[in-house]
């Protein structure tokens, strides 16, 4: 046995006691929690966009599967349930779903929208049992009071974590103890590592490493040479030994800001088109200034109801977070790549190159009053915005978005959420709870 095995043997069962907490089906669960009746029946999530953005676990056993168009799946499955997605509730379910694992340990990362890591360090002592035991308390509380099924893995590094909690999924509790990470990894395959992607698999493959037991049986210095910082890092990881750290705090820097938005029925007119980009624009700068940052690098692209996508990008002189600044560079690009007669379903921009939003240095043929300007118009419409809703003041090519009644979404395709106001609510704002069928 080589002095890396052994390295591997001598670990403690826990050096460091990671959960990753992953909701099954999350869209269509929280459905199915919210509705009784659709338990134990074929949902998916996404009429609003033509697509099964989510697909319940007795859907998925039928045959239906994401990104299928609802009209295959309808036609494969008649009995297909489909519903608009309501990410407003999704959100609120899972915010309480982090809170819920924040009364058992303050060490939390709010992963994605449905995947949470935490670090059970010291609890033994509080909880007055094992770490498996007190992961497998926490998935109970969840599943008693929000009604959503999770599987949960427990292991000693949030790569292993995460690979253990999909290990049986749905409803899973997977434990993967340090020292018996020579029993568990030769089942792994390459695919269920989160770092390696389908050109790194066909890499290691063709060096004759065919699962994780395999790449951390190797020396350190194989993965390093082979693959570089991330392969380190990633053979650490997989050999229990924690690298990266649990993130506590909020998120507030971005390698990238994407907005994107599906319409249907789709669009070939040019003005409605336009309208959808400018406001994926005007969201994506809103977001831009939100965090006091700055980007230098614009993309923006459509698709159509087939599929196809279309796109184009550009590199500015200077990072910018004006709208108003923006807009007519949004309007040069999309040009290039609009095409008459072509059905458009979903507009999107993507903004990179982002920095903080710190002293600017204006070059010498700047208007620079009127940029400043631009700068007071920004303050007052992210306070209106901030008070009075999102998108209350906006471009003057917006308006086509409420003016196009082709394109305004049927009563069926809103969520309920929005649909059943309480008193005081409107579309745009409403209280931070989900609505429930409840007779009185």
């Amino acid at each position: 046995m080589s002095e890396n095995t052994n390295n591997i043997l001598s670990l403690s069962s826990f050096p460091r006691p990671i959960i990753h907490i992953d909701c099954d089906a999350f869209f269509t669960s929280v459905e199915q929690a919210l509705h009784p009746e659709l338990k134990g029946k074929p949902v998916v999530t996404g009429k609003e966009r033509g697509i099964v953005a989510c697909a319940s676990y007795e859907a998925k056993a039928l045959g239906v599967k994401r990104p299928m168009r609802l009209w295959e799946a309808k036609k494969h499955l008649p009995q297909l349930i489909c519903l608009p997605s309501d990410y407003e509730t999704y959100s609120l379910y899972s915010k309480r779903m982090i809170s819920i694992v924040r009364e058992f340990t303050p060490d939390v990362e709010e992963y994605s929208i449905d995947e949470v890591f935490a670090d059970l360090s010291g609890l033994r002592r509080v909880y007055r049992t094992g770490y498996p035991e007190i992961a497998f308390k926490i998935k109970q509380t969840i599943q008693e009071q929000l009604g959503l099924t999770v599987s949960v893995g427990v292991s000693a590094s949030k790569t292993l974590a995460k690979i253990a909690s999909k290990h049986k999924k749905p409803d899973g509790f997977t434990v993967v103890r340090a020292n018996e990470l020579h029993q568990f990894l030769p089942k792994v395959e390459l695919e269920q590592v989160c770092g390696f992607g389908p050109n790194t698999i066909a890499l290691l493959m063709k060096k004759g490493v065919h699962t994780v037991w395999d790449y951390v049986a190797r020396p350190e210095i194989w993965a390093k040479q082979l693959l570089g910082k991330i392969g380190v890092e990633l053979w650490h990881e997989l050999r229990g030994e924690a690298v990266y750290p649990i993130v506590t705090q909020e998120k507030t820097d971005y390698a990238s800001i994407s907005k994107t938005k599906t319409f249907t029925p789709p669009s070939c007119n040019k003005d409605f088109v336009r309208a959808q980009l400018v406001r994926n624009t005007e969201s994506a700068f809103i977001k831009l200034r939100r965090y006091k940052l700055r980007a230098k690098w614009i993309c923006i692209f459509l698709r159509d109801q087939e599929f196809r996508s279309w796109g184009t990008e550009a590199e500015l002189d200077r990072s910018i977070c004006s709208t108003l600044e923006i807009v007519p560079i949004v309007n040069q690009l999309f040009e290039k790549i609009f095409k008459e007669k072509v059905l458009y379903r979903l507009t999107g921009i993507v903004l990179s190159k982002i920095e903080a939003d710190k002293i600017v240095q204006y070059s010498l043929f700047d208007d620079v009053p009127k940029l400043q300007s631009y700068l007071a118009i920004n303050r007052v419409i992210d306070g209106v915005n901030e008070l009075y809703g999102k998108h209350k003041l906006h471009l003057g090519t917006s308006l086509w978005l409420a003016g196009h009644k082709q394109h305004i979404s049927e009563r069926g395709d809103l969520p309920e959420r929005k649909m059943d106001l309480m008193k005081g609510e409107t579309f745009r704002q409403r209280l931070g709870i989900p609505v429930w069928n409840v007779k009185v």
